[in-house]
């Protein structure tokens, strides 16, 4: 690969975009394709794009020859608002499963070094934290702190962004006060129920840690959802 294409290919993952570096195994040639940023329709342009959606690197045969697609996605990223209980095992449960992730919670009591080891903690108020972590479609938030005052803000800015799932925790009763809430700003019911809540699968979970299993459960199930829709009929 190129130098000056392997360097762009890094700077495009570093600011969230995702990119799939298509090389032609008759000529040799390679093109650098943007699959959810351009609208042209053509076979190599939309196997590049569901290519990407799965997350996987293929081959193609198209009228020019075969074409070798190699993605290069945004790393998966979890932000979580609250640094609440649940949060600690989440955290961990999530990088180990590949997840990039970050706690956001203005309150410096909860938002410490000494309760999240090693990950980034952002004591901003949510809505200015979310605006500097711009959610893509490789992203996935959950709202954990039961506060409106805290949960409502990231939540605003979720709703605007690609993100792949949006979840918040509380009861059916606390959900429907929500959609109150979120509707009154001017999101349309279609919108609003991009949020998953009560967040988590069912299955019963009562301790922070369970609760923590049923949320990364339901993140996983929505990623491949998400890329079983974009796969060929």
């Amino acid at each position: 690969m190129e130098r000056e294409i392997l360097n762009r290919i890094v700077e495009d993952r570093a600011a969230g975009r995702s990119v799939v570096l298509a090389k032609n195994l008759t000529s040799g040639s390679n093109v650098v394709l943007y699959p959810f940023e351009i609208t042209e329709k053509s076979t190599l342009v939309e196997a590049a794009r569901e290519a990407a959606a799965s997350d996987e690197s293929g081959s193609v045969t198209a009228a020019d020859g075969t074409w070798f697609l190699q993605v290069f996605n945004p790393a998966l990223r979890m932000i979580l608002v609250g640094a609440v209980h649940i949060s600690q095992p989440l955290t961990r449960m999530a990088a180990m499963a590949g997840y990039e992730v970050t706690v956001i919670d203005p309150r410096r009591a909860f938002a410490t070094e000494a309760r999240f080891p090693g990950l980034t903690v952002l004591t901003d108020w949510p809505d200015e934290a979310m605006e500097k972590l711009q959610p893509n479609r490789r992203t996935a938030v959950v709202a954990l702190t039961h506060d409106p005052k805290i949960d409502d803000p990231a939540l605003l800015v979720a709703l605007k962004s690609d993100a792949f799932y949006i979840g918040a925790l509380g009861s059916s009763k606390t959900h429907a006060k929500r959609k109150e809430r979120m509707l009154a700003a001017g999101f349309s019911e279609a919108t609003f129920n991009r949020i998953r809540g009560p967040v988590g699968l069912k299955i019963g979970a009562r301790s922070p840690a369970e609760i923590a299993v049923s949320v990364l459960a339901e993140v996983i199930q929505a990623l491949h959802a998400m890329e079983k829709a974009k796969e060929p009929a």
